[in-house]
């Protein structure tokens, strides 16, 4: 019972961690104006990410979860999705909608989960998925957008 306390906890801890990471990056690049010289605003919110991950994310491999996706929202009383633009220049323009996500993060369970005494114990990772998104605000001079995702 111990153990299963001990993966559960874990699991709620990278998942709430990560989930806080991605609002906290979304909120700031929403707001973005200005970007240090030499960079954009894709990297700029992904550094974000990884600040705010508590070392979960980690070096290139960590970066490589996290993604920066820039939508255009449909027209009003439109029923149609919103279109993706992350490879326009002017994606991140005033009013398009800016996602943050870390998608397929591998969380190893701290012990492993043993169902039957007649069976191996599982190590299988457990694949974690957290989104935020929301409005970007305008700007007279929006920073560059960068690669994206």
């Amino acid at each position: 019972m111990i153990f299963i306390l001990l993966n559960i906890g874990w699991a709620v801890f990278v998942k709430s961690t990560l989930q806080r990471a991605v609002r906290v990056a979304v909120r700031s690049g929403i707001t973005i104006s200005s970007v240090n010289a030499g960079s954009n605003l894709t990297d700029t919110v992904k550094g974000i990410v990884q600040t705010n991950a508590l070392g979960l994310l980690t070096g290139s491999t960590g970066l490589g979860y996290v993604k920066v996706h820039y939508f255009l929202p449909p027209s009003l009383n439109s029923t149609s999705p919103p279109s993706d633009v992350s490879s326009a220049i002017n994606a991140d323009a005033g009013g398009n909608i800016m996602q943050v996500s870390v998608e397929g993060y591998s969380l190893a369970p701290i012990v492993p989960r043993i169902f039957s005494w007649n069976t191996p114990p599982d190590h299988n990772p457990l694949l974690v998925y957290v989104y935020a998104a929301d409005v970007i605000e305008p700007s007279r001079t929006p920073p560059p957008v960068g690669p994206a995702p």
